[in-house]
């Protein structure tokens, strides 16, 4: 018998392991949505009106002293004698960041979290890539950040899948420094993931306060697994010694009814506690069940709270 909430699962060796064919053909069909960029510009397009290098025809405006004149459209001029210049739409650029959080609370759970955090990861970042959006990637825990950068493009997909099928779960958190870390490094207006279970006991508050404002939309997926979510529904029974994974704290425990229902009660408030602190600076939080199918996830969860379109 395995002991309780150790991982089973074999973890991924290759990329076709993180990503299937069938899901990749779905994510070809959504985008990452941002509020921040689309702030203020019609629905459906992530485009702004700006002078200079052409991407798409939009209209024309009078010529004003100091204008570029490669701008001007001499056709016209021609035909009207006036000087006007022409305007362009042009792609507004996204940056999507994506922290993982790495540490050995993560690597626990059936299915384990750590394991869905790298398959999300992988479904996110492709649909980045094949949209030409910045794509950056980074892994946290004690042992510090480990970064990916700047990515674009579709045939970054394979190098990005190999980042990620060497991470290791291990160590604690280090979520304070690894936030602050992010945050200085974050460019222009998009989108940050973070994928955490967010039980740090040192809390979250400070590293979390380090993303706020800004250009970036941020969204906390806090991922779960089944046997934290209900214990008792997962066979927690008896007279028990628990110890910390990362810090290798004891506690002794007798399992009882009232003590689940304590527990539930407990991780219920700490869940809306961090939603609470999400709403109140702008940000979205969202609980996931490791055992959530990532095609229901992805088609349909994450476009219902805007992220994906």
């Amino acid at each position: 018998m395995s002991q309780f909430g150790v991982p089973t699962e074999t973890p991924p060796r290759r990329v076709d392991e993180l990503i299937s064919s069938e899901l990749m053909a779905k994510l070809n069909q959504v985008d990452v949505f941002s509020k921040k960029i689309f702030a203020g510009k019609l629905q459906g397009e992530r485009r702004s009106k700006k002078r200079g290098q052409s991407v798409e025809f939009a209209d024309y405006r009078h010529y004003t002293h100091g204008d570029d004149l490669r701008f001007v459209d001499w056709n016209i001029f021609a035909r009207l004698d006036k000087l006007f210049i022409k305007m362009f739409l042009e792609e507004e650029d996204l940056s999507l960041v994506i922290a993982i959080d790495s540490s050995k609370s993560m690597h626990w759970g059936n299915p384990s979290k750590f394991i869905y955090a790298q398959k999300l990861a992988m479904a996110l970042g492709y649909i980045g890539l094949v949209n030409q959006n910045r794509v950056s990637l980074f892994s946290f825990n004690s042992g510090g950040l480990l970064p990916l950068t700047n990515l674009r493009g579709g045939r970054r997909v394979q190098e990005m899948g190999a980042w990620l099928l060497k991470l290791e779960a291990e160590g604690g958190s280090g979520f304070d420094d690894a936030m602050r870390s992010i945050s200085m490094t974050r460019q222009g207006k998009g989108v940050m993931l973070i994928l955490s279970d967010f039980l740090f006991k040192e809390g979250y508050e400070k590293g979390l306060r380090y993303l706020a404002g800004g250009g970036y939309d941020t969204f906390c997926m806090q991922l779960l697994s089944p046997e934290e979510i209900d214990p008792g529904a997962a066979g927690l029974q008896g007279d028990l010694r628990l110890t910390d994974i990362e810090d290798d704290d004891v506690a002794e425990v007798t399992v009882s009814g009232a003590l689940l229902k304590k527990y539930k009660d407990n991780l219920n408030a700490y869940c809306g506690k961090l939603r609470e602190f999400c709403v109140r600076r702008g940000m979205m939080h969202m609980t996931i069940d490791s055992k959530t199918d990532l095609n229901v996830l992805l088609m349909d969860y994450l476009r219902k709270r805007g992220l994906l379109r």
